[in-house]
Parts: structure tokens; sequence; C-alpha cells
């Protein structure tokens, strides 16, 4: 049996949860926060057998896709953290989407 914790943005993770639980395999969502746009992710924890990895991953590449969106990068005047008031705001890609996971192996599992 293998453990997968699956971080994940936090504007996939509805449809990540939506899916796996179709497919029948449990979800046990946590809020979790970081990476570089600052936004909110969720980690997913997924229980399941050896020979379901790859239907798992399969979920979560379809799921929880890259794709690019535009990000308006707020300038700061000082390390005091003040925004500047008459400064022009430039809008930039950055990559968003996609999931880091780790798959773990269960020396022990119980349902009680």
């Amino acid at each position: 049996m293998k453990l997968i914790f699956a971080v994940v943005h936090d504007e996939d993770a509805k449809s990540a949860v939506k899916e796996l639980n179709k497919n029948e395999f449990g979800v046990t969502k946590l809020s979790s926060s970081g990476g570089f746009l600052r936004k909110d992710n969720c980690t997913l924890m997924i229980g399941t057998d050896d020979d379901k990895i790859g239907a798992v991953m399969d979920i979560l590449k379809q799921t929880c896709a890259k794709r690019e969106e535009i990000e308006i990068i707020t300038p700061y005047l000082n390390e005091g953290m003040h925004h500047v008031s008459n400064y022009t705001y430039t809008p930039i890609k950055v990559e968003a989407g996609g999931a880091i996971v780790f798959v773990v192996d269960v020396a022990e599992f119980w349902k009680i």
C-alpha cells in the first residue's frame, strides 16, 4: 500500500478530488500554503494499492495541468514593503498549476 501526498493549487483541488472520488479513490484534503505566487494550495492525501498509483497519477495530470496565467506584480518602494502609488503595474505571464507528488510506503493501515 502507498500513501500519495499531492500538493496542488487550490483552484485545481476541487476537480482533482471530484475525479478521484468518481474513480473510487479516498482523498483527504488539507489546506496548505506556499509557492512562488504566494497563492493558496492544498495537499491531497490519497491511500491506494501499489498497482493503482498510475491511475491516480493520470487523474492528477488531467486535473492539475500546468497553464499560463497573467500576474500583476505590485512594486514596492523599500524594505518596509510600502506600495508605490504612481508606478505603472506591468502584467507578466507566469506558469501556474501542476502538482508536486510524493509517494511513500505505508507500513500499516488501519480503518477503525
